[in-house]
């Protein structure tokens, strides 16, 4: 029962994970890494699958094993999340507290990507 618990959540993210590809707001490796973790639980061959992608499998493979961010992916990470704050305002045109609530969010979300080493051996 719990194997295909975590098959069906890795499927889940692989799609999140697959759509946030075409959607500039929707993250993709963030999905991925945690569809990798959830085909460790269930299974070897899907999880093979996204660490030996060509083009995610490297972040999420770094990730795995130093909790590491390339600092082209901190850079489109920062870069989105301020695109989609400033969507957001000017979109929402929010009152002063859900906007400095929001901006703090995604602040802190931004600190956290920028605080992750750089590459396997920063």
């Amino acid at each position: 029962m719990q194997r295909s618990v975590f098959l069906v959540l890795g499927l889940v993210f692989t799609g999140l994970g697959i759509v946030g590809a075409f959607l500039p707001l929707l993250p993709t490796t963030v999905f991925l890494i945690v569809a990798a973790a959830c085909f460790a639980r269930s299974s070897p061959r899907l999880e093979a699958w996204i660490l030996e992608h060509r083009q995610f499998g490297p972040l999420v493979q770094a990730w795995r094993d130093n909790g590491a961010i390339p600092p082209r992916a901190k850079a489109l990470a920062v870069t989105g999340m301020s695109l989609g704050y400033l969507g957001f305002y000017l979109g929402a045109h929010p009152k002063l507290p859900l906007a400095l609530i929001v901006a703090a969010l995604m602040g802190a979300c931004a600190a956290f990507v920028l605080s992750r080493p750089g590459g396997p051996r920063a």
